[in-house]
C-alpha cells in the first residue's frame, strides 16, 4: 500500500475528502473507535455551511436574525451534509413516564432540520416499509407532540393449547431495535434526498458514520446490502448525491467495498500517530490485499467456532481466499483450495463458487444447513494449516494445527 498521507488537524482531513469526491463518487474509511471518525464527519459538515445575508423579509425558515447597522437583517445558513452519527441519535431521547409506568416515548427534537416535512412527505410510511424488513415493531408518530410510542403483536398460547394475538403498546424498545428504527428513519431521509424531494434538495453529500455499532451480524449486512443499493440506485447524473461512509466495524466495511466497488469508491485507513498527533489517511484502494484481511478472516474464525454460520459467510471467505491468492501471486482462489486428485478440494471449490452468489440478502439471513457448515468449517481449517497466521489472534486454530 502506498504511504499514509500526513494532515494536523481533522479539518485538514475534512478538506482533503471533499477534494477527492470531486473526482469520484464514494469514500470508505476504516478507523479504531477513539481515532476521531465522530468528530471528522463534523468538521466535514461544518465545512459545508455557509450564510448568505438578506434584507429581512420573513420570519420563516432556516434564518437568524442580526443588525447590520441601522437595519435588520435575515442571515440564511445554507448546508450541503445529511449526516449519521452519534449526534444523530441523540436528537432522539426517551421519556420513560417514570410516574405512570405505562405511556412510554421516544421524543424527538424537531428544532432539527433532520425532522423536515415529516407530515408532507409521509414519513411515517417511508420508515415502516423498510422498519419491516428488519424488525416486527410498529410504531406511530405524534406529529404536533414530537414524540414516537412503539408496539408488538405477540402470539400467546393459552393452557388449553389455543391461539391468540396481543398487542402491547407503549412498549420500551431495546437498544439495538432503536438503533435500527433510527438508522430507517435516516435511511428513509436518504432516500427522499437521493430523489431530490423539494425538502432535501440541499443534499449534496451524505456522511455516516458507525451506524452498526449496536447491532448483530444479520442486521450489519442487510444494513450494508441496503446502503449500498440506494446509493447505486443514483445512477450516473452529474447532480447525483455522493457519500462519505467511515466505520470500525470489519464486517460492514468488507461488505461496502464488496458492493460499491473500487471504480466507484475510494478507500482509506484513518489512525492517528500517537507521537506527532498528526492523522494518517492511508489509500488502501490498490490491488494487494486489504489490512483488513486478517480482520475478516479472524471474524470468520470466531464465526466457525460459534456454530451461528449463515449463508452469507461463504460470500466473505470467498473474499479473503481472493486476496489471499493475489497475495502469493495465484490468478485464482482455486488455486488454495483444490489441487489435482484432491477430491474434497475441488468440491470445496465447488461450494465456495456455488454458495457465495446472491447470498448478501436483507431479507432472507438464514443459517447454512449442517452439511455445508461443515464444509464451511473444512475450508477454513485447511486454509489456516496451509499458511501459518499470528498465534495470539487465531490460538485454537494453532493449536489445531499442531495436533
Amino acid at each position: 500500500m502506498p504511504d499514509p498521507q500526513p494532515f494536523l488537524t481533522l479539518k485538514k482531513v475534512a478538506e482533503h475528502l471533499r477534494a477527492v469526491l470531486e473526482e469520484k463518487k464514494y469514500i470508505l474509511i476504516f478507523a479504531h473507535n477513539g481515532t476521531g471518525k465522530t468528530r471528522l464527519s463534523m468538521e466535514f459538515k461544518e465545512l459545508g455551511k455557509r450564510e448568505i445575508t438578506s434584507p429581512l423579509t420573513t420570519d420563516e425558515g432556516d434564518y437568524l436574525v442580526a443588525e447590520s447597522g441601522d437595519r435588520m437583517v435575515a442571515v440564511e445558513v445554507l448546508r450541503d451534509t445529511l449526516y449519521y452519527n452519534a449526534f444523530t441519535e441523540d436528537l432522539f431521547i426517551w421519556n420513560n413516564d417514570l410516574d405512570g409506568d405505562s405511556a412510554r416515548e421516544l421524543q424527538m427534537n424537531t428544532a432539527s432540520r433532520f425532522f423536515n416535512g415529516l407530515v408532507e412527505l409521509e414519513m411515517e410510511s417511508r420508515i415502516k416499509r423498510l422498519l419491516r424488513t428488519y424488525l416486527d415493531i410498529d410504531f406511530t408518530i405524534d406529529y404536533e407532540n414530537g414524540t414516537i410510542s412503539f408496539a408488538r403483536t405477540e402470539k400467546v398460547i393459552n393452557k388449553n393449547g389455543n391461539e391468540r394475538w396481543e398487542e402491547h403498546d407503549n412498549i420500551k424498545i431495546s437498544r439495538g431495535e432503536e438503533s435500527v428504527f433510527i438508522w430507517c428513519f435516516f435511511l428513509a431521509i436518504a432516500q427522499l434526498a437521493v430523489d431530490k424531494q423539494e425538502a432535501y434538495d440541499w443534499v449534496k453529500y451524505i456522511y455516516i458514520d458507525d451506524p452498526v455499532s449496536s447491532l448483530d451480524d444479520n442486521h450489519v449486512v442487510a444494513i450494508a446490502t441496503h446502503l449500498a443499493q440506494l446509493l447505486k440506485s443514483q445512477g450516473n447524473g452529474r447532480d447525483q448525491v455522493k457519500a462519505v461512509i467511515s466505520t470500525h466495524h470489519t464486517l460492514f466495511f468488507n461488505v461496502m467495498s464488496n458492493e460499491l466497488g473500487k471504480k466507484r469508491a475510494i478507500r482509506y485507513f484513518l489512525s492517528r500517530d500517537r507521537h506527532t498527533g498528526e492523522y494518517l489517511l492511508q489509500d488502501i484502494t490498490s490491488d494487494t490485499p486489504e489490512f483488513y484481511h486478517i480482520a475478516m478472516l479472524k471474524d470468520l474464525h470466531e464465526v466457525a467456532d460459534s456454530n451461528e454460520i449463515y449463508t452469507y459467510h461463504f460470500s466473505i471467505l470467498r473474499s479473503v481466499l481472493e486476496k489471499a491468492a493475489t497475495f502469493h501471486g495465484f490468478s485464482h482462489f482455486g488455486k488454495l483450495v483444490k489441487t489435482e486428485g484432491d477430491e474434497d478440494g475441488i468440491l470445496h471449490y465447488r461450494l465456495v463458487q456455488l454458495l457465495n452468489h446472491g447470498n448478501y440478502s436483507h431479507f432472507e439471513p438464514v443459517l447454512m444447513v449442517e452439511e455445508n457448515k461443515e464444509h464451511f468449517r473444512n475450508i477454513l481449517r485447511k486454509f489456516m494449516e496451509q499458511f501459518r497466521y499470528n498465534e495470539k489472534i487465531f490460538p485454537s486454530a494453532n493449536e489445531e494445527a499442531q495436533q
